[in-house]
């Protein structure tokens, strides 16, 4: 099986090992789970390693395409509200229950309950999820949502067994030791030093190789670095960006610049003057060289944007590129009455995004070459997510901000969340506060539209307009480095920011 988003990291340290002798596959990653708990997951990494363990019905595959995954196949009503899914026969959990039509309704009613924590339910509209036999359910929506079979794939929605939410410390609110059907078992996790799996010998599906995981937590990633050189790991993830072109002379590595969906962009505060003048908006766009950003900042660790999604999402349409251009910026500047020498805000996070900090001073250096004066200011993130967040009546007032957006799986509904009124905050995160009525109409036209070349039609349309009006300064689409030992084989990457180890094995 193609295990729907799983991560990494095995090791080798004995790779390939003698014939009996068990083998484990190392890795190094910087984030310490917050939640094992499939239901409020949300960040990328960490549910990299859980996929190991706990699988969807659906999954995304290395090209970024839809495929079965614990449910073999699925049809929607015409309404587009109803969807019946037969499930996959003969999978078992890691305790030894059925993996059945109780089990995903069990699962879905806990998705769909208000008094669980879900963090990224929006996707998930269900209003019942009802067993018409053993292994066909019905999932009944509160509205119609063309992306539902998408969603299906992002660990959210993943399966646990119900018997286990009493067992290993679990509550039903609450699992800290994940029970699924993957291809690896839940061993052990030690708070900020590593996860460990290990491999489910009844797995429904292709066997992977290694015997054991383990994923040691090391948040500094020049430590990380260190550790794979040193042949201690044979994986890591987001390595010194600076340091990419000496690696990729490295024999010993094997660097991967992974597509991803990551968007990263500044922000304007599109409700403040003089951000409310698309002219302005436009003209910073021209005022800022994305390439030379690309090249000298982030060592090619990214690629252009030339629309306002990633084109690896569904519904991606090209709109080409605000080619560096200072003197039009300046131009569309005067022509907007904004002189010389006006100061700006500029917020920016530090460690969050890849050379974030870097980025954001030489985006600050090209406006002033335009005469705007950006003020830098940097945050810890919690306070900087607090400030940027802040309701417009609550006393929001940014100007530009650095931010980076990717989507949990790859539909253009979920980026387009971020130029839609109601997801201002306190209803979501589309910080820059754009506002358009007819943009609103078609992004929730496309996410109800069952017909594909219709929605993205209807993508393409709202692309323009957003392209046009510029409530962004569109940066670039982030690559996510992966690099692992050259001795080990079989090791990618799913488009939206996740590894695929899962059958890593030594050259």
């Amino acid at each position: 099986m193609f295990v729907a988003t799983v991560g990494i990291l095995t090791m080798l340290g004995a790779a390939g090992g003698a014939a009996g002798a068990a083998t484990t596959f190392r890795g190094a990653v910087g984030v310490d789970p917050d939640t094992l708990d499939p239901v409020q997951m949300t960040t990328t990494t960490v549910a990299n390693m859980v996929d190991y363990v706990v699988e969807t019905l659906t999954f995304i595959d290395q090209e970024g395409k839809i495929r079965p995954g614990l449910a073999e196949s699925w049809s929607m009503s015409s309404d587009g509200k109803q969807y019946t899914l037969k499930l996959r026969k003969g999978v078992t959990f890691h305790d030894g229950t059925a993996f059945d039509a109780k089990a995903v309704k069990w699962n879905f009613d806990r998705l769909a309950d208000s008094s669980v924590r879900v963090p990224i339910r929006a996707p998930y509209p269900i209003e019942k999820t009802d067993i018409l036999d053993a292994s066909t359910v019905k999932i009944t929506l509160k509205r119609p949502s063309a992306p539902l079979i998408l969603a299906l794939s992002w660990t959210t929605s993943g399966i646990v067994s119900p018997a286990s939410a009493v067992k290993h410390g679990n509550e039903y609110k609450n699992i800290v030791h994940p029970v699924g059907t993957g291809p690896y078992v839940f061993k052990e996790r030690r708070k900020g030093e590593s996860l460990t799996v290990t491999k489910y010998d009844k797995y429904w599906g292709k066997k992977p190789f290694y015997d054991t995981v383990v994923f040691r937590i090391v948040p500094e990633a020049a430590t990380r670095e260190s550790l794979l050189l040193a042949g201690q790991v044979d994986l890591i993830v987001l390595p010194p960006v600076a340091d990419l072109p000496a690696l990729n002379r490295n024999s010993a590595v094997k660097v991967l610049l992974a597509p991803s969906d990551r968007t990263i962009f500044v922000a304007f505060n599109t409700q403040k003057a003089p951000f409310t003048d698309p002219r302005v908006r436009q003209a910073l766009n021209y005022a800022v060289d994305k390439q030379a950003i690309i090249k000298n900042v982030l060592f090619g660790a990214a690629d252009p944007m030339d629309a306002p999604t990633a084109p690896s999402l569904f519904g991606y349409c090209k709109q080409g590129a605000y080619e560096f251009n200072p003197a039009k910026a300046k131009q569309l500047l005067a022509e907007a009455s904004v002189k010389p020498g006006t100061r700006v805000s500029f917020l920016h996070p530090t460690g969050r995004y890849t050379q974030d900090k870097e980025v954001s001073q030489a985006i600050a250096g090209f406006l002033r070459e335009v005469g705007l004066e950006a003020s830098l200011q940097t945050m810890d993130w919690p306070s900087y997510i607090r400030t940027i967040t802040t309701p417009l009546d609550k006393g929001n007032t940014t100007e530009l901000h650095l931010l980076g957006w990717a989507p949990a799986f790859l539909d253009s509904s979920q980026q387009m969340l971020q130029f839609l009124t109601s997801y201002h905050p306190p209803g979501g995160l589309a910080t820059s506060f754009y506002r358009d009525p007819k943009v609103d109409e078609m992004i929730v036209a496309a996410d109800s539209e069952a017909k594909p070349d219709k929605r993205k039609e209807l993508y393409c349309q709202i692309s323009r307009k957003v392209w046009s009006e510029a409530p962004w300064i569109f940066l670039y689409v982030q690559r996510y480095p992966i690099v692992h030992s050259a001795k080990i084989r079989d090791i990618s990457s799913i488009p939206n920011e996740k590894f695929y180890a899962v059958y890593a094995r030594p050259r």
